[in-house]
């Protein structure tokens, strides 16, 4: 070892720092020391801070939400499957379930399931069990003869509960319907009878009013045209033989 070979350990020193020479450096102005003032203080937010004006983040508008219940499902096409059926990694003679597709390595996690898709062919019958699959694929896995059923692995979604409520709304339906239309012969009932006794309440009425109303012809003489004709009076009456007496005849004038 010679004496300009004479070195420390590494890490035992280290050059000294350059202060307030630009920002470029990383140690301008300040030195690394930070400021004083607001910024030194904790809890304070200025980022986005545009000086009193309204900032950018509260001009712009709100558009759409978040959905806190959104599932996030594995999407699964028929045509992989059957690659992965083609390629012996997964057996088509046993059900199709979540579990296979992952030691299969089609999916790499759960999530909130699977959800079959219809693109591509299958060339056998296949029985799935997944969470969730389109009308095309289940037409296509039913056209082979196959079999999808759905069932939940999380508890918190239920597929056939759509199916469920829809025959609860559809039994509600009939049920108020069947009210109804007991409803509307009970008052059609109630019509009838009410029509029929107002018939029957209303003959005696009316034979009463017939005998009261007067015959037909002429109308009986008050009392006042009675004392009036008494009053008048009464002119003689002509002889019957004066009214019979012939008259004479016509003569022509041209004789």
């Amino acid at each position: 070892m010679r004496l300009n070979e004479i070195r420390d350990r590494p890490g035992a020193t280290s050059e000294k720092k350059r202060l307030g020479r630009g920002i470029g450096s990383g140690l301008g102005k300040t030195a690394g020391k930070g400021t004083k003032g607001q910024k030194a203080r904790a809890g304070v937010a200025i980022k986005g801070f545009e000086g009193g004006q309204m900032p950018l983040h509260r001009r712009l508008p709100k558009r759409g939400f978040k959905n806190i219940f959104a599932k996030k499902y594995n999407e699964l096409n028929l045509g992989k499957i059957q690659g992965a059926i083609d390629a012996g990694a997964l057996d088509g003679k046993k059900p199709i379930t979540i579990e296979a597709l992952q030691e299969a390595g089609l999916i790499r996690r759960a999530k909130d399931g699977v959800r079959l898709l219809g693109q591509g062919e299958i060339k056998g019958k296949l029985a799935f069990e997944v969470t969730g699959a389109s009308q095309s694929a289940v037409k296509a896995v039913e056209a082979k003869g196959g079999t999808v059923t759905l069932e939940s692995i999380t508890g918190r979604e239920r597929p056939a509960g759509d199916a469920i409520k829809a025959e609860r709304r559809a039994a509600k339906r009939e049920a108020l319907a069947a009210k109804m239309a007991a409803k509307g012969g009970k008052a059609k009932a109630k019509a009838k009878g009410e029509q029929a006794e107002g018939a029957e309440a209303g003959k005696p009425a009316e034979a009463k009013a017939d005998a009261q109303k007067p015959a037909k012809g002429k109308p009986e003489p008050s009392g006042e045209t009675q004392k009036a004709e008494a009053a008048a009076p009464k002119k003689p009456k002509a002889d019957e033989s004066e009214a019979k007496k012939p008259r004479p005849a016509k003569t022509d004038k041209s004789e």
